[in-house]
């Protein structure tokens, strides 16, 4: 069945705030005097804002309380969100804006897919705020990827089935999130070799329009 649908993740296939949400991290981490790197930062990736706090904390002896949790959460966010004023459509990963107009052109409807409650602020540093037909983000879900909520959401408002859609993820949650809502996938960046994954590529600048509708 041809693809009709193709669902974006935005960090790491749209846009990269990698970096954006180490520096958040290991600021907080460093006031709090918690062991925090690049190893455990790997850790992170495409999970939410609680799930990997909580990978932070595995390493603290004293418990937190639930309130102090948020109060950690909400104080990461902020300097990830104060770290973000720099952001711009000059920040779009290579690929990514062709792939997108190439498909809305042929018709294909897009929906971009994020965990992140940040996403709206991103898509407007990236003047990308209207160019969706639909999107779902970390106010619409109560369960992180791999759980596949976010993509089902995003299928049901664009009006489509799972079948006729792919997810492109650099996440390899994101990767078992796609596939357990019956979706197709293509894996970009670190998820790229996946072994549930439909397609993989280095990112989009190596992927053909063709590949993604042949699925």
């Amino acid at each position: 069945m041809a693809i009709q649908g193709v669902i974006f993740d935005l960090d790491g296939v749209i846009v990269s705030t990698d970096d954006y949400h180490y520096r958040a991290w290991k600021r907080l981490a460093d006031e709090e005097d918690i062991p925090f790197d690049r190893r455990v930062n790997r850790r992170l990736r495409g999970i939410g804002r609680m799930e990997s706090l909580e990978v932070i904390l595995e390493s603290v002896d004293r418990p937190y309380s639930e309130q102090e949790k948020q109060q950690l959460a909400n104080r990461k966010n902020g300097y990830y969100r104060e770290s973000l004023s720099g952001l711009g459509p000059d920040d779009l990963l290579a690929g990514a804006m062709a792939v997108m107009r190439e498909l809305k052109e042929r018709d294909v409807r897009i929906a971009v897919a994020s965990s992140s409650r940040n996403a709206p602020l991103i898509l407007r540093r990236l003047g990308l705020e209207t160019f969706f037909d639909a999107g779902a983000d970390g106010h619409d879900i109560s369960r992180s990827k791999p759980a596949p909520e976010v993509f089902l959401v995003a299928v049901e408002r664009l009006g489509l089935a799972p079948g006729v859609c792919l997810v492109i993820e650099d996440a390899d949650a994101g990767i078992e999130a796609a596939k357990r809502g019956g979706m197709k996938a293509l894996a970009v960046g670190p998820a790229a070799g996946h072994p549930e994954a439909d397609l993989s590529a280095k990112g989009l600048d190596a992927v053909a329009v063709e590949q993604l509708l042949a699925l």
